[in-house]
């Protein structure tokens, strides 16, 4: 990626030599080109671009997808703060990768305490309008009259709805005109403005055709998948949740808000249950919703792990892993997380160990687990989704 800055050679996280998707997007180079004035003459002819921007103060990067925005302003030694443990890592490998600083105490994440003063504001805009509303009033309190606020995204991924947020939460707003499919979004501090609170986290009751999850409550922060209701595909796993005795490990494996590890601890109080997932308001979700179905039960055991699937367990220390895995990567759609938690799993199962995995019926899961595992069976399914139990055959 060429900038203003340098040249800087990004890569995504974990670094894989078949992931042909970019560590960095035109939103993000749109972004660094506003900054640096090397907008073309017709965006400056129309107001935005032409100077560059002051970045003194306090540089607050939200939402950096893989760190090229920390990574190209590092001599402003910008803080970030991101939803993504994988973003993170990423950040610290292309940050070492060009031989810049690290400092970690500026990469915070969304479940840290902003800045107290944030003097320039970049915003590179989430898929989850929930999670930026979530940011914007969290950050609000920092802003002050003379910040600067700039946002980007691409054309697809700023709605109307996004600019109202905006505007709501920081004040006045307006958008730039659209480059190699990207946007800019320029916002104006208002002291005078009380969005009030952020409203998150949120909670609901399982209906009671939620199989084990029947009657428990989910608690969930912003920018968690279904926060607003119980996805189908975990409804269906819940539905035929396998059990397990005595001191079973169990792993929640991409948690979510962490209801399936939650049930198995409801019907299992003696197991021990390790809720995993890259996402910092997953994690956050999960120990709240933990916490709400099993605070009369002492003997109650959770662990509680942001990382990159289950990279960081002991191998052969599983007895159990549920697993409703995404198939996105931001926009893309991709399968490589997917196999990422695949691969993580059979290495931390036990022998006789389980992974218990829900999808689409069309996204072929079997085909990897069989050649992973060595065998594969349909546990449940139908007309959309399909359980998958493979084990740990040694």
């Amino acid at each position: 990626m060429s900038t203003s800055w340098g040249a800087y050679d990004l890569t995504r996280f974990p670094e894989d030599p078949r992931d042909t998707l970019r560590a960095w997007s035109a939103a993000d180079a749109y972004l660094l080109r506003h900054l640096a004035g090397d907008e073309d003459k017709e965006d400056g002819e129309d107001g935005e671009g032409g100077e560059p921007v002051a970045l003194d103060g306090t540089v607050a990067v939200v939402g950096d997808r893989w760190g090229a925005l920390t990574t190209a302003l590092a001599a402003h030694r910008p803080v970030q703060i991101t939803d993504s443990h994988l973003a993170r890592q990423a950040t610290l490998a292309n940050l070492a990768r060009a031989g810049l600083p690290v400092d970690g105490d500026r990469l915070l994440t969304t479940r840290d305490t902003p800045p107290e003063r944030v003097d320039v504001l970049l915003v590179r805009v989430p898929k989850s309008l929930a999670l930026l509303e979530d940011q914007l009033h969290r950050i609000a309190p920092a802003l002050h009259a003379g910040s600067v606020v700039v946002g980007t995204g691409m054309v697809t991924e700023i709605h109307t709805s996004t600019l109202e947020l905006f505007e709501r939460i920081v004040g006045p707003t307006r958008t730039s005109l659209a480059r190699q499919k990207a946007r800019l979004i320029f916002s104006t501090p208002d002291p005078e403005r009380s969005p009030g609170p952020t409203p998150w986290p949120r909670s609901y009751v399982l209906p009671g055709d939620s199989g084990a999850g029947a009657g428990l409550t989910a608690v969930n922060h912003a920018g968690i998948f279904c926060a607003e209701r119980l996805d189908i595909g975990t409804r269906f796993l819940l539905q035929h949740l396998p059990a397990s005795s005595g001191d079973a490990h169990v792993v929640d494996l991409g948690c979510g808000n962490g209801i399936l590890g939650t049930a198995a601890a409801v019907a299992n109080p003696d197991a021990r249950v390790t809720f995993v997932d890259e996402s910092y308001q997953a994690v956050a979700s999960a120990e709240a919703t933990f916490a709400a179905n099993t605070a009369r039960d002492s003997a109650a055991k959770a662990d509680f792990v942001a990382g990159d699937a289950l990279t960081a367990m002991p191998p052969k220390s599983v007895d159990l892993v549920l697993n409703n895995p995404p198939f996105h990567s931001h926009q893309a759609t991709t399968d490589a997380t997917a196999q990422r938690m695949f691969r993580g799993a059979r290495a931390a199962l036990r022998p006789g160990g389980e992974l218990w995995v829900v999808g689409n019926r069309h996204l072929g899961y079997h085909v990897r687990l069989k050649r992973l595992f060595g065998n594969v069976e349909v546990a449940a399914s139908n007309r959309k989704f399909v359980i998958l139990r493979a084990v740990r055959r040694s």
